[in-house]
């Protein structure tokens, strides 16, 4: 850099040139304070300014601040008089450098004297690369760096106040070009590390960045096009292509013309709409194939951002709104080109999501079989597997599957009651198990979505009414068993059917012979609500139960079906009326027969404190020996003042103090008993009030055994109907009333209101009562309900699983040719010398017999079953249910995933069990 500079090119200087320079040359200056430069200096660039620079060679780095005075002249005159008042100016002023640079044709006449006092005693060259190399803090420099002279020009007109951060003793070229790219236009964070990739998201991301364009359109060509290359080389081909846009000024349509590029490659494409594609991307040299590739680097950004925005966390908002901003822009160019229909199938764009509900709804009819049903499966999927469809329209998925779902309902039989005895009790159970889930999506669907398309609404409309007219031919054929059945029901004479006042003798006292039952009396559950809180409450953290293998328990309310009657019934366990005081009163003396305390708390009991949830006396109450009642008027609450959801959906958060009770049982390992007193119907009526006389609710009006009810009403007489002087009349259909409107009503003889859900909930199987049975999603959730085979499965119905061994029978023995003489797949496992060898290393582990039952088991069911079905199909062997599902489990895994191969592992966020059979023979070297 010192050398002799020969006439050429005169280069223009600045400070940080000759800041450049100084660093090199003062070290050997040798006392001399002259320095002459062959360039011109910038205009406008300081003529004096102050530097830190080692101080001399034998310094041994010390530094020294200089004073720098630059001078530009023409001529060696110039010069000669530049020294000559420096000189004078700053007689032995060491600090104080004098640098002339000179555009002077020919120094040769230089006097000696002057060549003498200058450094290097020559007239000295810029060499820019030089320069880059010490401002980087480098030894030595890439070769291909010299090889681009705009390289070395641009990182020094683009070094930041503070300077370039260190690289090293090489500077490379790939250091050097991206810190030029994050200094010129705010790309990449300047330093080259894994921890922060260069990438194609990173520069489609920088595309919408205020400014970070233009600072690309304004620099020099060359160096636009120095960085295009070195990008392309680092990203692939999004990068000359996405800054061809940028140059253009469409750096912030660039994202949404990859997403309209699709039309090149969807099902719909044309040439007229490659034409139209084209046409937006203007006049660039983008072959087919570019834009394809491009297309695919933009949706692959737009899946992680979509990822982001749906998994939470502080950058989740941030996420959703690029998301939101491109696509939006991706719908108005599509438009604006007219390729609407060809992106009809796009899996990004909000009009794609649209159109396949649209194609949805075409497949939706009440004349429901198994094509339209596989098409409307068909359909439903492709809107499940848009990208947006969680992100955006959440309630639009769950609306269309609840339709779906309809839809499947539909294909199966026609339910009809038997007739004569049994018929309630078969109506009841087929309510909180089958119909309410129909109600449940019913609930659903009625309210629509006031933003969707017209089309959609009108199919949901149709499947709603097709569903409605099933349900209301089912609750007329109760209404008509149950005017019969209530004239002589008693405890003694039900034909089977659980009575609401029986229900804490045969569910809650069994349970509290092993461990007190906290009693969760959820006012107005109706069987739908209990069906969404039965899903939510599930594995892990509880098991269910039930005293019937394979199935809840449903009640019948007492009649009215009101809380006044039901609800002191229920908690006093005989046909009662009343309110709270009879309630808490008849509450102990069931208990106190039975020898337990027992205590019921209302809603006026149950807030706590300053800094507490719950009120001291329940928290104390539930980690004592005692039965424990409470009564929670969220859904009763919300149906009478108007604040039902009108999407008919209640989970645990919503129903206040729920969460916190459950909490407070599961940490003091009491069974749950969650119960209702009654059901609901929602506001479904689109007249008036009917008028009727002896009215005493919404639901129900004092009647007579001589008057004939209407089309829609019921008379029930006996000795269940406690109010009326033991006749009412009650309607049945769920769309009619007698008094103004709310949001939902009770009282009458639907149905959703007499069928009263029981939800058993344990924190541990060890406390299951001799005889029950736990129960598994799989058994408690209708077939058509899921249209995964795997979570739809029926596998076989649990045994009773008994809190001790059962007493085995003697048995025939087994002749030759009896199907039994063929072991099972679980059993053949269990007996191999892999599993033995497996076994050594489980300490304490499962039965064999419990392995094999449960392999069985998972075979049955295609592979896959929840936490709740894999205890009971380990209980069903003739041993204990697993105390815990979580830890059984992981000693399952311990047993067959042979040298860590995954033949048995958790999915749905460790609620349902995967077993790989195939692989599971592999690794035992069975065959069955």
């Amino acid at each position: 850099m010192t050398q002799a500079m020969p006439q050429a090119a005169v280069p223009e200087i600045d400070q940080r040139a000759v800041e450049a320079l100084l660093w090199t040359a003062l070290p050997h200056a040798k006392g001399h304070r002259l320095v002459l430069v062959h360039g011109r200096y910038r205009e406008g660039a300081p003529g004096e300014f102050t530097t830190r620079l080692v101080k001399d060679a034998t310094s041994e780095g010390e530094v020294e601040q200089y004073r720098v005075h630059v001078s530009h002249q023409s001529s060696v005159l110039g010069i000669v008089d530049a020294w000559q008042n420096h000189l004078a100016q700053h007689p032995g002023g060491s600090s104080d450098v004098l640098v002339v640079t000179t555009d002077a044709p020919d120094t040769r006449p230089m006097p000696l004297d002057l060549r003498g006092e200058a450094i290097g005693r020559s007239l000295l060259a810029v060499d820019r690369v030089e320069i880059v190399k010490q401002r980087f803090g480098a030894v030595d420099v890439d070769a291909r760096i010299r090889r681009q002279p705009w390289l070395a020009d641009a990182l020094l007109a683009a070094e930041p106040p503070g300077g370039w951060l260190p690289v090293g003793s090489v500077l490379t070229l790939d250091a050097a070009m991206r810190a030029l790219v994050h200094a010129r236009i705010g790309l990449g964070d300047g330093v080259s590390t894994d921890a922060v990739p260069l990438d194609a998201e990173a520069l489609l991301t920088w595309s919408r960045t205020p400014g970070g364009p233009s600072r690309f359109a304004e620099l020099q060509p060359e160096e636009r096009a120095g960085l295009t290359v070195w990008l392309e080389s680092v990203v692939g081909d999004v990068a000359p292509l996405l800054l061809a846009l940028v140059q253009e000024g469409r750096g912030d349509d660039a994202m949404a013309l990859g997403v309209v590029a699709a039309a090149l490659t969807g099902p719909k494409a044309t040439a007229e709409a490659a034409l139209a594609v084209g046409a937006l991307f203007g006049s660039g040299p983008f072959r087919p194939d570019v834009l394809r590739h491009y297309t695919r680097a933009v949706e692959g950004v737009l899946a992680r951002w979509i990822t982001q925005a749906t998994a939470g966390g502080p950058r989740s908002m941030e996420a959703r709104t690029r998301v939101l901003e491109v696509l939006e822009q991706a719908d108005r160019l599509a438009d604006r080109a007219g390729l609407r229909e060809a992106l009809a199938d796009s899996g990004f764009l909000p009009s794609g999501f649209r159109a396949r509900l649209r194609a949805l709804a075409a497949t939706l009819t009440p004349r429901s079989d198994q094509k339209t049903v596989k098409a409307a499966e068909a359909a439903l999927h492709q809107v499940n597997s848009h990208r947006l469809a969680n992100l955006l329209f959440p309630e639009q998925v769950q609306l269309a599957e609840m339709a779906v779902r309809l839809q499947r309902w539909l294909t199966t039989p026609q339910a009809h009651l038997p007739s004569g005895s049994g018929a309630v009790n078969a109506a009841v159970q087929a309510q909180l198990g089958d119909w309410g889930w129909a109600d449940r999506a019913l609930n659903r669907l009625w309210a629509g979505d006031g933003a969707m398309d017209p089309h959609v609404n009108e199919a949901y409309r149709v499947i709603h009414e097709a569903a409605r007219a099933r349900r209301d031919h089912l609750d007329r054929q109760f209404a008509t068993a149950l005017a019969t059945w209530t004239q002589h029901a008693t405890t003694s004479q039900s034909e089977g059917a659980l009575l609401v006042e029986d229900v804490l003798r045969q569910i809650a006292a069994p349970l509290a012979a092993q461990r007190p039952p906290l009693i969760l009396l959820l006012d107005g559950m109706s069987s739908a609500v209990a069906a969404q809180l039965g899903e939510e409450l599930g594995a892990p953290r509880w098991m269910e139960a039930a005293p019937e293998a394979g199935r809840r328990s449903a009640a019948v309310a007492a009649i009215p079906s009101i809380t006044t009657v039901s609800r002191a019934t229920l908690l006093t366990g005989h046909l009662a009326t009343g309110g709270q005081n009879i309630e808490k009163d008849g509450f102990a003396a069931f208990w106190r027969k039975r020898r337990h305390e027992a205590m019921l708390f209302h809603k006026a009991d149950l807030p706590g404190p300053a800094g507490h949830r719950l009120a001291p006396e329940i928290v104390t109450a539930i980690a004592g020996d005692g039965i424990v009642g409470v009564v929670l008027n969220t859904i009763d609450d919300a149906l009478d003042h108007g604040q039902e959801s009108s999407k008919g959906d209640w989970t645990v958060g919503s129903i206040r103090y729920l969460s916190e009770l459950l909490d407070a049982a599961r940490g003091q390992g009491r069974p749950v008993v969650l119960v209702a007193d009654h059901g609901h119907v929602l506001d479904r009526t689109t007249e008036g009030p009917l008028s009727a006389q002896g009215v005493e609710s919404a639901r129900w009006r004092i009647g007579s055994p001589q008057e004939q009810p209407g089309e829609d009403e019921v008379l029930l007489t006996g000795p269940r109907v406690l109010e009326g002087g033991g006749s009412i009349t009650a309607l049945w259909r769920e769309d009619q009333r007698y008094t103004p409107r709310k949001a939902g009503y009770h009282g009458g003889a639907s149905l959703a209101e007499m069928t009263v859900p029981v939800l058993v909930l344990l924190p541990s199987a060890e406390i299951l009562p001799s005889g029950w049975s736990l129960l598994s999603p799989e058994a408690v959730t209708p077939t058509w309900w899921h249209h995964d085979a795997n979570r739809a499965g029926t596998p076989t119905q649990p045994q009773p699983a008994t809190s001790r061994p059962a007493t085995r029978k003697k048995t025939e023995p087994t002749r030759p040719n009896d199907a039994a003489t063929t072991p099972t797949l679980g059993t053949q496992v269990v007996d191999t010398g892999v599993y033995a060898a497996q076994k050594q290393f489980v300490r304490k582990g499962p039965e064999k017999k419990a392995v094999a039952a449960v392999i069985d088991a998972l075979v049955a069911a295609d592979g896959t079953l929840s936490l709740a079905a894999i205890s009971a199909a380990a209980a069903s062997s003739g041993g204990r249910a697993p105390r815990n599902a979580e830890f059984f489990v992981a000693a399952l895994q311990r047993l067959l995933n042979v040298e860590g191969y995954p033949v048995l592992g958790l999915i749905d966020a460790g609620a349902r069990v995967k077993l790989d059979i195939t692989l599971l023979k592999d690794q035992f070297g069975v065959k069955a």
